[in-house]
């Protein structure tokens, strides 16, 4: 693996509602954001509003790179021009690093516009981990790939979507984005340990985390974005934050957006909680690379 990962603090991500109040809030320090997620596809279009609003934030703020199109388990050949405008973007916005889905989100040239999940099997671990390769010599970087919320499950599946992500990982020397939030969702349907999923990612490879709400529907969690952080997922956070120590952390919101002040104010609690365990990375610091125990309810256990 290459050099540690920087560790960026606590951020947001870039969404339209908050551009002016992001670059109207001075010093920009008092915002108490550290770093912004831009969703690539958002200004892979040469011109326009949106990139030069990125170009402004981004002479003040670190900027890292999320996309929702790379389709990593497709079968479909490597969309090599999606690849360039990527390229292209990261090379004018300087990411801190890039990411994507450990997904599928279509073949046959149709985009489902939803990140769908991977049967968990050797041959594919051996399928996607390849085409992550690709993907990183192009780029010319590691890449981060995300855990994503899953509502559906495959027969073929062999191994638990922890050792899934752990081999791929491995094999294509990838780093990893852990959300938080999609653990805890994915546990809830599937009703598996959430912990376990923890437990089972390799420190070395977490170099991001998400965070965000859902909506409960009773007998499933839908991943939607649109609601504050809840304290069971605040708890696996911590959970996380005391085996893997800290890692860059951000709150993604895509609905009912709030003002930016209260999302700002919402991430505070993400400092408060990586603080207790600023100086307890014991298991990362036996690493090479660098970037409690939390009650849960009992059905996401």
């Amino acid at each position: 693996m290459s050099s540690p990962p920087p560790f960026l603090g606590f951020g947001l991500g870039l969404r339209a509602e908050h551009y002016n109040a992001i670059l109207e809030t001075q010093p920009p320090e008092s915002l108490k954001v550290d770093w912004f997620e831009a969703l690539s596809e958002n200004y892979m279009i040469p011109g326009g509003k949106p990139l030069n609003y990125l170009d402004r934030i981004r002479e003040n703020y670190p900027v890292v790179m999320h996309g929702v199109s790379l389709s990593i388990g497709s079968t479909a050949d490597v969309d090599y021009n999606y690849l360039r405008d990527l390229k292209k973007l990261a090379d004018r916005v300087e990411p801190a690093w890039i990411s994507d889905h450990l997904c599928w989100t279509g073949v046959h040239g149709q985009n489902m516009h939803d990140l769908l999940p991977l049967p968990y099997t050797e041959e594919t671990v051996k399928h996607v981990a390849e085409r992550v390769k690709i993907v990183q010599d192009y780029l010319g970087r590691q890449i981060l790939l995300e855990n994503v919320s899953s509502y559906a499950s495959y027969i073929d599946s062999s191994m638990t979507e922890w050792e899934f992500i752990t081999q791929i990982a491995e094999l294509a020397d990838c780093r990893l984005l852990l959300d938080v939030n999609n653990i805890y969702v994915s546990s809830y349907n599937h009703q598996f340990d959430a912990k376990a999923f923890i437990d089972g990612v390799p420190a070395k490879r977490i170099q991001q985390i998400h965070l965000a709400g859902h909506n409960n529907h009773g007998d499933y969690i839908i991943d939607t974005h649109d609601a504050p952080v809840i304290d069971p997922v605040w708890q696996l956070y911590e959970y996380a934050i005391a085996r893997f120590g800290q890692v860059s952390t951000m709150i993604e919101r895509d609905d009912k957006i709030p003002e930016l002040e209260m999302l700002a104010e919402e991430l505070q609690t993400a400092r408060t909680i990586a603080a207790k365990y600023e100086n307890t990375n014991t298991e990362k610091k036996q690493m090479p690379c660098k970037p409690i125990s939390a009650s849960l309810p009992e059905h996401a256990n």
